[in-house]
């Protein structure tokens, strides 16, 4: 039997987002004139919550505001990096460290499983211990350059799910051959904790809460 421990990531491992803040990140780093492009990001915010657009479009508007329409990984790598030491050194919370130590120490594998673009990810799962990464993607030119257009799905709500079930098949791991537990503080992840065999509500947002009390789910808070 499999032993998987999958991690949702903003709000779950870190105290707050991570998307908003590495762009600003790197646009201070490599084009800091595009933070006058920042006062926009709230427009596009909007235009989501109206319903104008979707959580897709809003994250490729975003990208291309703050980094521009393509940018070429070794010039973005720098920035990914530092971004990953700034969040390990003030972002983490104290209980998904411990959690996650104690995942690995009882020989489950461990995966992150994010909204977030995998190109700014991997250095944070790398320094937290990640055996894997399910991450959004990007689409990726000739010479390894990133465009601000997402690859394949954007790994959210029920697309969680449909992507942690093709990387499994992807990896070889039969579900029926996998104990699945599953951490995320976000009811958009309901798909993926009804599926999992151990569903753990973590600094549940409310509505989240509530239907974790009613489903039986423990609740955590890695806060402390």
């Amino acid at each position: 039997m499999i032993e998987l421990a999958i991690y949702d990531m903003d709000r779950t491992v870190t105290r707050t987002g991570t998307y908003t803040p590495f762009l600003l990140h790197a646009a201070a780093r490599l084009a800091p004139w595009r933070l006058l492009l920042a006062p926009a990001v709230p427009f596009v915010m909007a235009a989501y919550a109206a319903k104008l657009i979707d959580r897709r479009r809003l994250k490729e508007i975003n990208q291309r505001l703050l980094l521009g329409g393509t940018v070429p990984r070794g010039t973005l790598a720098p920035v990914t990096e530092s971004f990953a030491d700034l969040i390990l050194r003030t972002n983490v919370l104290p209980g998904a460290l411990r959690q996650i130590a104690e995942d690995r120490a009882a020989g489950r594998r461990l995966v992150l499983a994010t909204a977030s673009y995998r190109f700014y990810v991997e250095p944070i799962a790398a320094r937290l211990g990640f055996d894997d990464v399910i991450a959004t993607g990007s689409v990726t030119g000739l010479d390894d350059i990133i465009h601000a257009r997402i690859d394949g799905e954007n790994n959210y709500g029920p697309a969680k799910l449909r992507l942690i079930q093709a990387w499994m098949e992807a990896e070889g791991i039969a579900r029926a051959n996998a104990r699945i537990r599953f951490y995320s503080d976000h009811v958009s992840d309901v798909p993926v904790l009804d599926w999992a065999d151990e569903p753990f509500a973590v600094n549940a947002s409310p509505k989240l809460a509530r239907m974790a009390a009613k489903r039986g789910w423990p609740a955590l808070n890695w806060s402390a």
